[in-house]
Parts: structure tokens; C-alpha cells; sequence
């Protein structure tokens, strides 16, 4: 009897060590906002053309659609076959002015000593030196004109305005192009989200809320549970066609394609619910059980669960039906 008496005192001090163990959650209305899932389009908030300052044909074409190109890199040479024969016309013709030059220069000499002896006239001398300046400045109007042209040569190089990504190519080698015309655009960012929203959120929306932007892919694996961060950074305020536009910034978003679409969750509401830590759900033959403290002691409740949030960094597990507020939840 001893014996039996001393083990029922045991099993209760080790019951009672189970309860002082196990804690108690209660039971409270919590306001969440309402997420609604909506497509947003990567887009960058500059889009800058390289443009060819010369007509021509395209000799070189060093980029393709996708590539990173830096400030100033050269990504195509336009050359124009007309310019190479106005240098050579450049040239003859320097070469003829010179020609006049020496021999106005000889002139000059000549009526200078005749000038000196006493044999010439001043106005002969005059004459030579106003032929020797003339002369001299044709000689430096064409070497002018000849650096114009060597410079137009030269700006046939096209180079990358920005450092960025190359989103369109409209020209391929052999392609005739004018001064002016676009070889490429150029993406140098930052890059955001871009949503479109029907009408009937338009004064949920607020600047300044966060968001849940998915993982990369309409269809990737893990969907909004591979999440990060996002904040609403503006709401224009022109309605199109029934469509809220709003903007989203997200951290490391510059590794997705422009226009590319990816999930997000953004809050348009708020409700209130019912919540209660995971670690107090149980699940047995695929049906979910709540323990509740009663006066008459613990009993379990069947429950419906709805989506997991975080409540002060604690994850919660919405509970639909099953539960009232106010009840004490034992926790394991």
C-alpha cells in the first residue's frame, strides 16, 4: 500500500512538473492588412540612346540585346566611304595651296631686294606681301577643312552614353543609318516595379506601405513564402482606364529583365482575426487541434487555419473557425 501511495504522489509531482512546463497563449483580435497578389513589371526609370552623329553604313556592331556595356565603351564604328575621298581632295588641295604659297613667298623675296636696291617700287612690294598673306591663310583655311573632316571620320565611333544593360539593337552591320538615328538603348537604371491596380483600391493604396515581391518567374518554385521586402515609393494620381499605377522600390532587383513581370503582395485593406502561435497546432489524421484551458480542464478543438503572418516578429497562424476571443491556448 506504502508503495502504491508513493507512486501516485510521483506521477502527480511529474504531472505537475508537465503543467508548470507548459505555458499559456490567450487569445486576441489582431488587425492585419489585407494582401491582394498583383503582377509588377521591372522597368528602369532611364532609358538612354546611343546615336550615331554621322549617316554612313554600319562597319562594326559590338553589342547585342543583354549586354552590360560601360560609360564611353565603343559599341559600334559608322563609316561613311565619302569621307575618305573628301581627305584625299583635302590633301591636293593643301598640296596646291602650298605650291602658291612658296611661290608667293619667292615674290615677296624678290620684290624686297629690288625694293632694298632702289630698282622696285613700294607698291610692288605691296602687292607680294598682300599675295604672300593670302597665300598663307588659304594654306590654314584648308587644313581647317581637313580636320573637319578627320574629325567627322573619327565621331563615326559610337559609344555607350551610360553604364548599363542594352534592352534593343535596331541595326545590324551593313545597315545604313542617319545623323542622329539610334544604334542602340541603354538601360542604366535604377530599376523598380511598376504596378497597375483595378480602380477600386485606389484609396487603400498608400505611399509608404511595404510590400511582398516573389521570387523571379510567374511560375518560380516557393512563390511569395522566397520573398523579400518592398516599399510603395509613389501613387501617381491620374486614373487610366480603370488602373491605379504605382511604383515599387525593391533592394537587388537590377539582376531581373527589363519588363519582366514577378508576383507581389501589397496591403489594399486591413481585417481582423483570430491568430495563435504554430507551435500550438497539432495535426492528427490530417485534421488540425487546438488545446484550449477550460475550468473543467484542457480540451482539444478541432480548427480550420488560414495564412501564417508575423505579429511583433513571432510568427502567428491564422485560425478561421474553431476559436473565440478571449480563449486560453496551452502551449506545449
Amino acid at each position: 500500500m506504502l508503495r502504491f501511495l508513493t507512486a501516485v504522489l510521483a506521477g502527480a509531482a511529474i504531472a505537475g512538473a508537465t503543467a508548470a512546463d507548459a505555458g499559456e497563449f490567450v487569445v486576441k483580435a489582431t488587425t492585419i492588412p489585407e494582401m491582394k497578389a498583383v503582377f509588377g513589371q521591372v522597368e528602369s526609370r532611364i532609358v538612354v540612346p546611343a546615336r550615331t552623329r554621322i549617316g554612313g553604313s554600319v562597319r562594326e556592331l559590338r553589342v547585342t540585346q543583354g549586354d552590360e556595356v560601360r560609360e564611353g565603351q565603343a559599341i559600334a564604328v559608322v563609316v561613311d566611304d565619302k569621307l575618305a575621298l573628301q581627305l584625299n581632295a583635302a590633301d591636293a588641295k593643301i598640296e596646291a595651296l602650298n605650291s602658291q604659297l612658296a611661290n608667293a613667298r619667292v615674290q615677296l623675296e624678290r620684290a624686297q631686294q629690288l625694293r632694298a636696291s632702289g630698282s622696285g617700287t613700294q607698291v610692288s612690294l605691296d602687292q607680294a606681301k598682300m599675295q604672300f598673306e593670302v597665300a598663307t591663310n588659304q594654306v590654314a583655311a584648308a587644313k581647317a577643312e581637313k580636320t573637319v573632316i578627320e574629325q567627322s571620320a573619327r565621331e563615326g565611333t559610337v559609344f555607350a552614353p551610360a553604364t548599363g544593360r542594352v534592352l534593343t539593337v535596331p541595326v545590324t552591320p551593313g545597315s545604313v543609318v542617319m545623323p542622329g538615328e539610334d544604334i542602340a538603348r541603354i538601360a542604366p537604371g535604377p530599376y523598380y516595379l511598376r504596378l497597375s491596380l483595378p480602380e477600386r483600391h485606389a484609396s487603400e493604396i498608400a505611399q509608404g506601405a511595404d510590400v511582398t515581391v516573389g521570387a523571379r518567374g510567374l511560375t518560380a518554385p516557393g512563390g511569395l513564402s522566397a520573398a523579400h521586402r518592398g516599399r510603395i515609393v509613389k501613387v501617381y494620381p491620374e486614373i487610366t482606364d480603370g488602373r491605379v499605377i504605382a511604383d515599387v522600390e525593391v533592394e537587388g532587383i537590377g539582376d531581373y529583365f527589363v519588363n519582366e513581370r514577378t508576383l507581389v503582395s501589397i496591403p489594399v485593406g486591413k481585417r481582423t482575426v483570430l491568430a495563435v502561435p504554430a507551435t500550438a497546432i497539432r495535426t492528427t489524421h490530417g485534421v488540425d487541434y487546438v488545446r484550449v484551458a477550460t475550468d473543467a480542464g484542457a480540451m482539444d478543438v478541432a480548427v480550420i487555419l488560414g495564412e501564417t503572418f508575423a505579429d511583433n516578429g513571432a510568427g502567428r497562424v491564422e485560425i478561421l473557425t474553431g476559436l473565440r476571443d478571449g480563449d486560453r491556448i496551452v502551449l506545449p
